[in-house]
């Protein structure tokens, strides 16, 4: 493909930052802010009992972005944002900022949509939030540009290569996902984003391909 470096600020850092800002502010109102900004499915009753509370909401096509800048606890968020400084600002400076950003934006909404879909299949009715989605498809993205780069694990401490850690770790998501273990972890949403992230990849380099022939 036909990459081009960036001198402009990294929009991941951007991205790192607003998503802190918005935790702050989410933590404030967290009931309000999970009601209109999560990502619900499309099934959801008007009236939904959360808690303790009674809550009037339901699916609106903005959640496709704005679930994924609303995190449910310091852990969710850190680790998130953790993987984004480490292997987005690498994939920015390959590819410019604004590819960047669109690349971002198509894997979080993938993730979302497959989400939804997994949603109305299973039935059940909760709340979509985090920006795993997105990440998992930077993370696939860094295993195809960069497949031999170490990566340290912390669990054991051994390193591995980028793109053996990439099928690895989508391959444990999908089984995560298939047989229900760690409920409670949209675990096909991670797998959406990084579908969704290669489908995109793939036809930027038919496209490249084709200018340079």
């Amino acid at each position: 493909m036909a990459w081009h470096r960036t001198t402009s600020p990294p929009a991941s850092l951007v991205i790192i930052g607003l998503t802190v800002v918005i935790y702050f502010l989410q933590s404030s109102a967290f009931v309000d802010a999970l009601r209109v900004f999560a990502l619900w499915p499309m099934e959801t009753p008007e009236r939904l009992r959360f808690g303790q509370t009674v809550l009037e909401t339901g699916f609106a096509w903005w959640q496709l972005i704005s679930y994924g800048f609303l995190h449910g606890g310091w852990a969710h968020l850190f680790f998130n944002m953790f993987a984004l400084y480490m292997f987005g600002l690498p994939i920015e400076r390959a590819w410019g900022t604004r590819r960047f950003i669109y690349f971002y934006l198509v894997c979080l909404v993938g993730a979302g949509l497959v989400q939804l879909a997994v949603a109305h299949v299973s039935g059940e009715v909760y709340p979509t939030i985090g920006a795993s989605g997105a990440v998992f498809g930077v993370l696939l993205a860094f295993g195809m540009m960069f497949p031999n780069t170490p990566l340290m694990l912390l669990f054991p401490p051994i390193p591995i290569k980028a793109k053996w850690f990439v099928l690895g770790y989508g391959a444990l998501t999908l089984f995560f996902g298939v047989t229900g273990t760690m409920s409670g972890v949209a675990h096909f949403a991670h797998l959406g984003g990084m579908l969704f992230g290669l489908g995109l990849i793939l036809y930027w380099g038919r496209q490249d391909y084709r200018r340079r022939g």
